[in-house]
């Protein structure tokens, strides 16, 4: 099987070699040289799960800290800590040199920065140089966003730094990957800006990816989530299947790669041999290629490797039957991991993004119904892989 898999990639290198595209998907902007030795005073508005563990590494990184969150309890921790607290966001934008927001929602955001003592409310005179959002919220918000602080007069000019900006900057990892500082950032906005906070970030994680112009984090936040919903839809189905037919999963993922990798190196044998199966090489191709040249490679190339790999990944690292792996939520009662209710609000800004776009995606919209009745059921906090048992009638393989 590890044969196969390099001929496969070989040969799609290959081609990606004699190939190239007549366009990049992003246009490039003049540059300028953005400094992050300001960055001395950071704001940090929402700490909850996510949130104050990312604050907590800023801390152990040195910064100077500011935070603020509607939870008292919280607040007090803080305070207790020696880290100087607001009661408004506006007072956090008045101490900070740049702003970090965690929430829960995009009306959450746009409150926080747009409502009564928002991070805005100075009028056009702001003191913070750059505004990072690491919220998984909808595109459209992050670029409307950006565009308003953009508007905006900063109070005192410091270096290139002649407006305020943003970057929308969400991330991939959980809760343990923040408590451990090796969070994956997804960001989008100016380069130059990217560059500056790239520091910043990696305080708090171990990888920080550039997705180009504004809101396209957000993009590949969504995206990145929707391929690996649909990839643990599809493989529960089969796993399911496979049992209701006589088969255990440990059978099941087996023969689930044997047949995916065979498949795979027969279209790109047939794509040598015939036109169909030359368009079909084709296409696989220019998705590798398209995600290789833009300026987001990395993370679309990430979600291109879900979708084409994805009997293989879910098996190999996120088995969702219980008994088969250890360490995962399936073998601890589908608790930790990522919680459905999160990935049914992650679906339903795919979803709204799709419509506004008038993009069609009905497995985005059927992942959308399923993960509403999943939650609807009760099962709202399980970590998503649990639609194996509760939506297509898994049985556990426990011993």
């Amino acid at each position: 099987m590890a044969m196969m898999k390099m001929k496969i990639y070989g040969y799609g290198l290959r081609a990606l070699l004699s190939t190239s595209l007549s366009s990049s998907p992003f246009h490039s902007v003049p540059s300028r040289t953005f400094s992050s030795s300001s960055f001395e005073n950071v704001g940090f508005i929402g700490l909850g799960n996510m949130g104050s563990r990312m604050a907590n590494n800023l801390l152990k990184a040195g910064y100077k800290m500011t935070v603020h969150d509607v939870n008292c309890n919280v607040m007090k921790k803080y305070s207790d800590m020696g880290v100087s607290t607001k009661q408004t966001p506006f007072e956090v934008a008045e101490a900070s040199d740049v702003v970090i927001t965690m929430l829960p929602s995009s009306s959450h955001v746009l409150n926080v920065y747009n409502g009564p003592d928002g991070l805005l409310q100075g009028g056009d005179l702001l003191t913070p140089q750059l505004f990072i959002d690491s919220s998984t919220i909808d595109p459209q918000t992050s670029r409307k966003l950006a565009v308003s602080v953009s508007n905006c007069i900063l109070k005192e000019k410091k270096e290139n730094w002649e407006n305020p900006v943003m970057l929308d900057a969400p991330v991939s990892g959980g809760v343990v990957a923040a408590e451990a500082g090796s969070l994956t950032f997804m960001v989008g906005g100016s380069e130059d800006v990217y560059l500056a906070a790239k520091s910043l970030l990696l305080s708090m994680g171990k990888n920080a990816i550039f997705c180009g112009g504004p809101g396209n984090g957000s993009v590949a936040k969504i995206c990145n989530n929707l391929a690996m919903v649909i990839s643990m839809l599809g493989l529960s189905e089969a796993l399911a299947l496979g049992q209701s037919l006589g088969i255990t999963a440990n059978h099941s993922f087996l023969t689930l790669q044997c047949v995916f990798m065979f498949l795979m190196h027969s279209c790109f044998l047939l794509g040598k041999k015939s036109g169909g199966g030359e368009r079909v090489r084709e296409s696989l191709i220019r998705i590798y290629m398209f995600s290789r040249a833009c300026e987001a490679g990395l993370v679309l190339s990430r979600i291109c490797s879900i979708i084409l790999k994805c009997a293989q990944c879910d098996s190999d690292s996120y088995n969702p039957v219980p008994g088969v792996m250890q360490g995962v939520p399936s073998s601890r009662n589908y608790s930790g991991g990522f919680a459905s209710k999160l990935m049914a609000k992650d679906l339903n800004l795919a979803a709204a993004s799709a419509e506004e776009v008038g993009q069609r995606c009905p497995l985005t919209f059927l992942a959308q119904n399923i993960y509403t009745e999943i939650c609807n059921d009760g099962h709202e906090t399980e970590d998503f892989s649990c639609v194996f048992q509760h939506y297509y009638s898994g049985k556990s393989e426990r011993n």
